[in-house]
């Protein structure tokens, strides 16, 4: 089937990072666009999560999930922005080219550039090596506000363990508070807390016992849940289990592409414009890496959207010359991968520590330190580095960012 008219821009995603690029596109007078969703409605992942705090900065309003996903599509809306729903993209080819699954049928549509807002998605158990029965009482957090927010049923449980403690994993809580359920304990595998102080102090606030270094072994029973074993042999009576967290980026198109992938995030590797290994491609939200606030991935989808809006007006540097950045000691990713080589350097780095940290961020070439930045941090917390007026010595090909104690 030959592709039809091509778009100036397509996005990939509805919710809050690829609306975000949508509105920075039109803005900018990049009108024929549209935005592809597999879902029915617009909005991402806030539909689920049918509680506050969403939309401060974006509306200057405290919303809940579905509210906040409704002021997106309505601003959508108001922009005049195509939304395409259940409109499933299949395959991405290169220079702009995708196949999709829509209610008439397959399509092939072209674009000069395309966004990649796919979002991210919660491990499974059988990621999370969990052995045991395989009972009825097992839910991830989407699949419990799925259950609460759109489908309006029950949870098969009474008397939980939430197994994280991510930021993700409050808004769990969340939830279950909201339709009385009390959950046994939480549980992180790990000597902290995941989400941020003061954040982590919730689960405590709401009386449940937090119980740390407790990772998950098996789950116990048949038809139904009734214990779970931890590592170290206890056993913790229940009903369920709710498993939290542990996000990994969408990026089940990126990797059947052509398109090349960061081993340590496992989305599309980018440039400090959010252009991937095709120019014709971009990428914004949690698709990079996963996971952060709707907030986030809104203004980051925007930013990406001015970029893009650039690219198509000629004003982003030719792909081609770049540095590649390299995590070192004590960091698990960063975004961007790559740098495009102009002169002054300038770009903001998003960084993931492996642990605990106090002492400096060093960007180096080769075994020159070309930048030092003080650091206190936990674990798993993101830190943001600025690169301002970076000369990389000529000849650098790669840049190393590490944790120096």
């Amino acid at each position: 089937m030959p592709p039809e008219p091509a778009y100036d821009a397509l996005i990939i995603g509805a919710g809050p990072a690829g609306i975000g690029a949508a509105l920075a596109l039109k803005s900018r007078g990049i009108h024929n666009i549209a935005l592809l969703e597999r879902e029915t409605d617009a909005g991402g992942t806030p539909r689920h999560c049918g509680h506050p705090p969403f939309g401060l900065r974006e509306f200057r309003r405290l919303l809940t999930g579905p509210a906040y996903a409704k002021r997106l599509a309505r601003a959508a809306f108001d922009a005049n922005i195509p939304l395409l729903p259940r409109h499933s993209v299949l395959a991405l080819h290169p220079g702009g080219t995708l196949d999709l699954a829509t209610p008439e049928g397959p399509r092939t549509l072209t674009a000069r550039r395309v966004l990649i807002a796919t979002g991210a998605r919660e491990a499974p158990r059988a990621a999370r090596l969990i052995g045991g029965e395989r009972p009825l009482g097992v839910l991830n957090t989407g699949a419990l506000q799925a259950y609460c927010y759109l489908e309006h049923k029950a949870p098969p449980f009474t008397r939980p363990v939430v197994v994280g403690t991510e930021l993700f994993s409050l808004s769990a809580l969340l939830t279950l508070r909201r339709h009385g359920i009390h959950p046994v304990a939480v549980l992180e595998s790990g000597p902290t807390p995941v989400a941020p102080w003061p954040l982590s102090l919730f689960p405590r606030l709401l009386g449940l016992p937090v119980h740390r270094n407790a990772a998950l072994a098996s789950i116990n029973g048949f038809p139904r849940v009734t214990s779970v074993t931890l590592q170290n042999g206890s056993e913790l009576a229940c009903d369920g289990v709710l498993l939290t967290g542990r996000f990994t980026p969408e990026s089940t198109l990126a990797r059947m592409s052509h398109l090349a992938l960061s081993t340590a995030t496992k989305g599309p590797a980018i440039d400090q414009y959010g252009r991937t290994s095709d120019p014709a491609f971009f990428a914004a939200g949690n698709q990079l890496r996963a996971i952060e606030t709707a907030g986030w991935c809104f203004f980051e989808g925007r930013r990406i959207g001015e970029f893009m809006a650039d690219d198509l007006q000629g004003g982003l540097p030719a792909p081609g010359d770049e540095l590649t950045l390299t995590p070192g000691e004590g960091i698990a990713y960063v975004v961007p991968q790559r740098l495009a080589r102009v002169s002054p350097l300038r770009a903001t780095l998003q960084l993931l520590l492996t642990e605990p940290a106090l002492g400096q961020l060093h960007v180096r070439a080769g075994d020159t330190v070309l930048l030092r930045r003080p650091l206190i941090s936990a674990p798993e917390r993101r830190v943001l580095l600025e690169l301002d007026y970076l000369r990389p010595p000529p000849g650098t090909q790669h840049l190393t960012i590490e944790v120096a104690q």
